[in-house]
């Protein structure tokens, strides 16, 4: 089923130049980017997103971190893509995440770990919502979805 997800490069992705590697790695992957743009996260949007741990003793220092160079927000598209771009993206921890995945690449640290992926197609919709209008999900066909896909996933 095509699903939409939102994938956040963390400052320290935006702050080591990685933006342009981590957009080629899900476009060559055949995921189409139906949304992008630089933004920096508010108090209010950083509690809504990270609701389950604002009771932790780290939620203070994460919005700190969140908050401390702009982010690039996308949103993109594809054939079970939550699931896909989790696995791309790999574990949290960089010091365990696979050869390969985006934080096995370039990352060694839990707390700078690059990038950020919705977990659930719940959670995508919820993400969508808390950084994007309307006005900014395109909807396009994209022709190599012919190639990528069999008639019957496309459906």
């Amino acid at each position: 089923m095509m699903e939409k997800t939102v994938v956040l490069v963390k400052p320290d992705g935006v702050q080591r130049g990685l933006v342009g590697q981590i957009i080629s790695r899900f476009e060559k992957k055949g995921l189409k980017l139906i949304g992008l743009k630089m933004t920096r996260l508010t108090d209010e949007t950083l509690n809504d997103w990270y609701a389950h741990h604002k009771d932790k003793p780290f939620f203070k220092g994460l919005k700190q971190f969140m908050q401390s160079d702009p982010v690039v927000a996308m949103v993109w598209e594809g054939l079970e893509a939550v699931q896909a771009v989790r696995l791309m993206c790999g574990v949290t921890r960089g010091s365990q995440a696979e050869p390969g995945s985006i934080r096995g690449d370039f990352g060694l640290s839990n707390q700078y770990n690059l990038i950020h992926a919705s977990d659930s197609v719940d959670n995508a919709n919820k993400e969508l919502s808390l950084l994007f209008a309307a006005e900014e999900i395109f909807e396009y066909k994209k022709g190599e979805y012919s190639y990528l896909y069999s008639e019957e996933e496309r459906a």
